[in-house]
């Protein structure tokens, strides 16, 4: 048990005794406390002191944890309770009588702080309390307050500050690298779905006996077409231990490994940036160290999970001045519709640019030339019309014809539209309006267009509807019924009145079972599709547009 347990240890035993010795006030001129230390039984309850004050007094820096009755009073005799529920382990603040100018400590104490070692996994599923664990410090994130993140083999945790016993931050002094072992301790909390330590107390180090001396490339990026990589470690143990991570295998191998030196080879990147965590292992006879380090591959531009914008996509086919060998995918918004998608010939004309406005210049505005509908078929009676600002993913064949930037005719077609690649569920477009469940595979891709969205009001969030802020948050789904699924139910998140503005006293307000058609931006948040605050609106409600 460290020092500072067993002092408080004897402090909550003394302050036990208050109720059962003789009290010893303490003395200002302003005002006397019949004691300044009240203990609080850990499984809950309470205790009192009595305040005996010239003039009106009050205490304040209360913890949401502890209720004291009364806070405040006038002059004279007192009995102020101090009362708290119960907790797991042991919490003591420090509260301030204020009187006529001079300040009374009332130091009040709930059972013991003893904090009990812990795994990773513990923490994670463990309620908010504190919590002592030991692990790998697997990557620092900042040098200033000491944020970093430890791993010991069951899960992974960030630590969110680390302090001295005195509370300060002094990251130097703990000397952690990234592979050292670290035992800490501190209060837990949540934050974005991140289970966190916050200004965890540091109790010691073990230095790892090997570790990441230099890389080449030093930053650890490969570029796009592969290549080797090189990694020299400084290792004080017996032997080096590497293997390529299981969901890099397909990519990364191992060419050599040279006393304290790991090469790696990398092959050519057609997709997305995609990227892999090495770890090296060493021992010493009686216990594994380990270091890590992070590599990236660059992404291909032009590839699906990394398409082209317009003006790489112009830039790359006036510069190869003929029709592409392969397949490329080319991101924008449609700007300006030429022909239509029809029966007869199955394919359709735009342009599109970054931004969604036609600018008439070849070096801003790329053509989508007789592409072909989702899927890569033939546009046929019955499916959704291409409209002005739906977001789009082409796919297929590049050319250049007289100076004219576009897809090779017929050789490509729309691969996603405003964040979906089929149309089952809607395409977004007034026309052809998400649904409730197209919003949300929709919102997932986060489209930059602007989108519809119709469905029946299923619940409305306590205190969501028009109010002062001239916005509302209400659930819809397809059925008019709530689920509590979010693979069901859509958010519209605090969403503008008809006409795009904040409704006023006197306008119709919404109610469960409406039918409106919502239209703005779509996002994600922890999970949650839903609309971008502020930045959409109820464009129909129950058929009405105003």
């Amino acid at each position: 048990m460290k020092a500072k347990y067993i002092i408080l240890s004897l402090i909550a035993s003394l302050a036990v005794l208050v109720g059962c010795q003789k009290e010893n006030p303490t003395y200002l001129d302003q005002v006397t406390v019949s004691s300044s230390y009240v203990s609080v039984p850990l499984a809950g309850g309470s205790n009192t002191i009595t305040v005996d004050a010239s003039s009106s007094w009050s205490i304040s820096e209360i913890p949401q944890w502890l209720t004291v009755s009364p806070a405040s009073g006038a002059a004279g005799q007192t009995t102020v309770s101090f009362s708290a529920e119960g907790v797991l382990d042991g919490r003591e603040v420090t509260v301030k009588l204020v009187c006529d100018g001079a300040t009374q400590l009332i130091n009040v104490i709930q059972g013991v702080a003893v904090v009990s070692p812990a795994t990773c996994a513990e923490v994670i599923a463990g309620p908010d309390k504190s919590y002592k664990v030991t692990g790998i410090c697997t990557k620092i994130a900042n040098t200033s307050y000491g944020n970093w993140y430890l791993n010991d083999g069951t899960g992974e945790i960030y630590i969110y500050g680390t302090v001295n016993e005195g509370g300060s931050y002094a990251w130097s002094s703990f000397n952690i690298e990234v592979g050292d072992e670290v035992t800490v301790q501190g209060p837990k909390t949540v934050y974005n779905g991140t289970v966190e330590l916050v200004d965890a107390t540091f109790i010691s180090v073990s230095k790892s006996l090997i570790k990441v001396a230099e890389m080449d490339p030093e930053d650890g990026t490969i570029p796009t077409e592969g290549g080797e990589l090189t990694v020299v470690l400084e290792n004080k143990g017996n032997g080096i231990i590497v293997e390529v991570p299981e969901a890099a295998k397909s990519w990364l191998s191992i060419a050599s490994v040279n006393g304290n030196t790991v090469t790696f080879n990398a092959a050519e990147n057609v997709a997305g940036p995609r990227n892999a965590t090495l770890v090296f292992q060493t021992t010493d006879g009686k216990k594994i160290y380990s270091a890590e380090t992070s590599i990236t591959q660059l992404g291909a531009t032009g590839s699906k999970d990394l398409p082209f914008t317009v003006t790489e996509a112009i830039e790359y086919i006036q510069g190869l001045g003929e029709e592409t060998a392969k397949d490329f995918y080319v991101k924008g918004i449609v700007s300006k519709i030429v022909n239509k998608f029809d029966a007869e010939y199955g394919n359709t004309t735009f342009w599109i640019s970054e931004d969604g406005e036609y600018n008439d210049d070849l070096s801003l505005d790329f053509e989508g030339y007789r592409v072909l509908w989702l899927g890569n078929e033939k546009w046929e009676e019955g499916n959704a019309q291409i409209e002005v600002g739906a977001e789009v993913i082409l796919c297929g064949k590049l050319t250049v014809y007289k100076g004219t930037a576009e897809t090779s005719g017929n050789k490509a077609y729309i691969y996603q539209i405003n964040g979906v690649t089929g149309e089952d569920d809607g395409i977004g477009t007034m026309e052809s309006p998400f649904s409730a469940v197209g919003a949300i595979e929709a919102a997932k891709a986060a489209p930059a267009s602007n989108v519809y969205v119709a469905g029946t009001i299923s619940k409305i969030v306590d205190g969501g509807e028009f109010g002062s802020y001239g916005n509302a948050t209400f659930w819809i789904s397809e059925d008019g019924e709530y689920h509590s699924d979010l693979d069901l139910d859509f958010e519209a998140y605090r969403v503008l009145y008809l006409g795009n503005k904040k409704w006023a006293e006197g306008d119709t307000q919404i109610k469960v079972g409406d039918d409106v058609i919502l239209y703005g931006q779509l996002t994600t948040y922890k999970g949650t599709s839903e609309t971008v605050q502020n930045k959409a609106y109820i464009y129909s409600l129950n058929g009405k547009t105003e």
